[in-house]
């Protein structure tokens, strides 16, 4: 009993989501698979800075510190490879993100040019500029287009917090490498 009551909370729930999708057409369907595969870029990018990127920051800081000899060629070879390979671990998906973000207006604006032929489609076969036949091409229009542009400013925000974080955390590892025992 209390897992059909969770199923129909569940469906009425998504009723207005599943609305708003259909008023925006098409287009929105894809710009809310684009939306979706960012984010999970996003959370895969803060749970790695937030769990895995400390444990193996300080596994080459204690190993850093165990070694005897931090001035040779060699030594500085090792830390120059610790730290490239930080750099890379830390940027990555960051540009792939940016990308995802950037296509959101772009896919905004395609809703935006269906909308407008929808509009102009239904003047061209009713011969009218009727408001209540054009109100649906139009809602195709701009639907897409705020959607597109706020998932852009979700986007940019959530990229350029990331992109901060992972180089104040090569920053400090490279302090962490820099410092003798």
């Amino acid at each position: 009993m209390i897992h059909a009551d969770w199923f129909f909370a569940l469906k009425n729930a998504m009723l207005p989501i599943s609305d708003f999708m259909n008023q925006g057409g098409a287009v929105l369907w894809w710009l809310a698979a684009v939306v979706a595969i960012s984010w999970l870029l996003v959370i895969e990018r803060v749970l790695y800075i937030v769990l895995s990127f400390p444990k193996q920051s300080q596994h080459w800081i204690e190993q850093w510190q165990a070694r005897r000899d931090h001035s040779s060629w060699y030594a500085q070879a090792i830390k120059q490879g610790w730290l490239s390979q930080a750099h890379d671990e830390l940027m990555k998906n960051l540009n792939f993100i940016k990308v995802l973000v950037s296509i959101c207006p772009m896919l905004g604006l395609l809703g935006t040019v269906t909308g407008m032929i929808s509009v102009f489609d239904v003047m061209a076969t009713m011969g009218s500029s009727d408001p209540k036949l054009m109100a649906s091409g139009i809602s195709l229009a701009t639907l897409p287009t705020m959607a597109g542009m706020v998932a852009a400013l979700a986007g940019m925000f959530a990229h350029s917090r990331l992109a901060k974080k992972c180089q104040l955390s090569e920053i400090k590892l490279e302090k962490a490498l820099r410092s003798q025992r």
